[in-house]
């Protein structure tokens, strides 16, 4: 049997001398593996890099076995960021995350969607960094986790929204929240509206979003968060750079 589809590579790992067992997030067949034969030679290196975006055919005698890929680079993410090793970090903290959390074979049409958008944002983009924390958020409502952010859970206000609550994943109000506040996630407001925020913003968003995807995606499993979000993060809390680091003017 055989499909064709677009994906986006997550992971590449040797297999053999030459070939590689690839990771992709497909548009129609979700998280999928395959062979790449000469996946891990000078020519597929280029072409497997995780962030990727390929044209894809895979083929297998069965559906249930590995099955070979043969792919054809549509648009390579990762040479365009070389560059800028925060926005790297990004892009891999991404793919790591997509490849860890997300069950195989199983479509996620509009994550997958989402996911173009971020990376053309990580290259596009000054707000990548928002961009990249509401993909996560993204990720947790399509895993059957997604909080509630649209009113207070103790007194059902709007308005004044700044906490979430650890437990129930819904958002807390200013007031109603006052009391338990040392006990609450701070909610950023560009997670609900307003602008994107400043980097102090996206630490807090990745803080809230690793929380709850740690709690219901990684820890029933006994898995951390990959530790490429972790490098990502450690990345984005030094003092930004040129390229490495969110700078004043190009705040997500």
């Amino acid at each position: 049997m055989d499909w064709t589809d677009e994906g986006i590579v997550l992971a590449s790992r040797r297999h053999g001398d030459s070939s590689a067992v690839v990771q992709l997030l497909t548009r129609d067949h979700g998280r999928h593996a395959g062979l790449a034969r000469g996946g891990r030679a000078s020519k597929g290196r280029g072409v497997y890099q995780p962030g990727n975006l390929l044209s894809v055919q895979w083929r297998a005698r069965l559906a249930e076995h590995l099955g070979a890929y043969t792919c054809e680079l549509s648009q390579s993410y990762a040479a365009m960021l070389l560059d800028d090793p925060l926005r790297l970090a990004g892009l891999s903290s991404a793919c790591a995350v997509a490849e860890a959390s997300l069950p195989e074979r199983h479509p996620y049409p509009k994550l997958y969607a989402g996911f173009l958008v971020l990376l053309d944002a990580f290259v596009t983009s000054p707000a990548w960094a928002a961009i990249y924390a509401r993909w996560e958020l993204g990720l947790l409502d399509e895993l059957g986790f997604g909080l509630d952010l649209s009113q207070c859970a103790s007194s059902g206000a709007t308005d004044d929204l700044i906490y979430v609550s650890p437990k129930s994943g819904r958002a807390v109000s200013r007031q109603a929240g006052e009391p338990y506040h040392d006990k609450l996630l701070p909610l950023p407001g560009f997670l609900i509206g307003g602008n994107d925020g400043d980097t102090g913003d996206i630490l807090a968003a990745l803080k809230l979003t690793g929380s709850f995807l740690d709690r219901h995606v990684f820890a029933p499993h006994d898995r951390k968060l990959p530790a490429a979000r972790g490098r990502f993060i450690d990345r984005l809390t030094r003092p930004p750079t040129i390229s490495g680091g969110i700078k004043e003017n190009d705040r997500a």
